[in-house]
């Protein structure tokens, strides 16, 4: 537990909070990593880092082609790991002369996107406007021949790296990876073709002649379960100040709180529900944003208080945080739907049901009530809240009459209601009730 007393010492300095704040969140953004972070999933993953080092080694200072997938569920570090490696050998001027090329399955939704992406990497946008190509074939082997200059002793490497590379295999005839797997194949110039995905299966996607030119190498990363010796370790890596921090006995106070926070019985509890509901590294280090996030002039240090607040913030469900956002007469309905989904155990309904039973609250209610035009209009502001959803999109009905289902369940809705001090009287009085008769 942090002492109460030594907090009361440390100098409310601006500058010093500012650039623990600013440095912090370097270790914390939730793509790619920094400082002392990227070591540490370079010393999770040391034997696979090694594999991924040798492998892209080869193509850099051999002129070797390879290709590999890397498989991990997402948040477990994979371009986090491509990128340490990748630094490593630049640092050792292993990467030289050598291309990377990033390519993301998000982005490049089809392969006519992908090509121009990759002659944009490489600055080949002049040399290639220049000439007209019949295929994609010889588009990108024309782009991997400007690459050789002459010789294999001068050709420049290149290191393809494709982000969800499971989308690819979605695009028309998997004309881009065919090609890249069979440039690598046939040596055509030195390249790396290197696949990250969290699909374990998705060599299944890849068609035959695609399959066939592949190397079937795969690098899987089995990150450690264990809470203490990896999570509760993350978690205080990720908070660490390092020696080089310009403010060297705030750096060293600042540690020695992390470490106690480390053994708080309120931390740890917070930490294990974590861990306990995902082990993504992305979602600890959301938790720790909003941690800092506290912090001011008066607060300088972190307190379990900040994470039991920040851990409220960070498990709030998103539609419960709309439903407190909505109109008296959107929740007049949200309730209504509560009693339908009630009474049906959970069967589909219609607008006409829901405004049946708003007609029958309005009557014996005091609030405002409104025609049917308005009605149906708030209805439809709900389903673009996407707090109700057609079932069947493709049936052509009038809208009145479309079967919809509400997206939370009658306990969610029950939950939330009684959660909102400013409800009016009649709409708790209605919600903690049945049916209207």
């Amino acid at each position: 537990m942090v002492s109460q007393g030594k907090k009361s010492t440390q100098p409310a300095d601006p500058e010093v909070l500012q650039a623990t704040q600013h440095h912090l969140r370097q270790n914390l953004q939730l793509w790619g990593t920094a400082g002392i972070s990227g070591e540490e999933v370079l010393r999770v993953y040391s034997s696979e880092a090694q594999h991924l080092e040798e492998l892209i080694g080869r193509t850099l200072s051999l002129g070797e082609s390879n290709s590999a997938l890397l498989l991990a569920p997402r948040g477990t570090g994979k371009s986090a790991l491509v990128d340490g490696v990748l630094g490593q050998l630049k640092d050792r001027g292993v990467l030289g002369q050598g291309l990377v090329v990033r390519l993301s399955g998000l982005l490049h939704t089809d392969d006519l996107q992908a090509l121009k992406e990759i002659t944009r990497q490489l600055r080949l946008e002049e040399a290639a406007a220049k000439k007209v190509f019949r295929s994609f074939a010889e588009n990108l082997s024309f782009l991997l021949e400007s690459l050789r200059g002459g010789s294999k002793e001068t050709a420049k490497p290149a290191i393809f790296l494709l982000d969800e590379f499971d989308l690819f295999c979605h695009h028309r005839n998997q004309t881009l990876l065919y090609n890249l797997f069979d440039a690598a194949q046939s040596a055509q110039a030195p390249i790396c073709v290197l696949g990250l995905s969290c699909r374990l299966d998705v060599l299944e996607l890849l068609e035959k002649r695609v399959k066939s030119r592949f190397s079937h190498r795969q690098i899987h990363l089995q990150a450690s379960g264990d809470f203490t010796t990896h999570y509760l370790h993350t978690f205080k890596t990720l908070l660490h100040l390092p020696h080089s921090f310009s403010f060297k006995d705030f750096a060293h106070v600042w540690n020695e709180d992390v470490e106690s926070l480390a053994g708080d019985d309120v931390v740890l509890d917070v930490l294990r529900r974590q861990h306990t509901t995902t082990r993504d590294v992305r979602v600890l280090k959301s938790l720790l944003v909003m941690c800092l996030a506290q912090l001011d002039e008066g607060n300088t240090r972190l307190t379990p208080q900040m994470f039991s607040r920040a851990e409220a913030l960070v498990t709030q469900d998103a539609r419960t945080n709309t439903v407190r956002g909505l109109s008296a007469l959107q929740l007049c309905l949200v309730i209504a739907m509560k009693h339908l989904a009630e009474v049906y155990d959970g069967e589909p309904f219609n607008f006409e049901m829901v405004y049946r039973e708003y007609c029958k609250f309005s009557l014996k209610s005091s609030m405002q009530s409104f025609e049917k035009p308005v009605v149906f209009k708030a209805f439809d502001q709900l389903m673009g809240l996407e707090l109700v959803r057609p079932v069947d999109q493709t049936c052509r009905v009038q809208r009145e009459y479309e079967l919809v289902q509400m997206m939370m369940t009658p306990g969610q809705v029950g939950e939330v209601l009684s959660q909102m001090p400013s409800l009016p009287t009649d709409l708790q009085r209605w919600a903690s009730m049945g049916l209207v008769a």
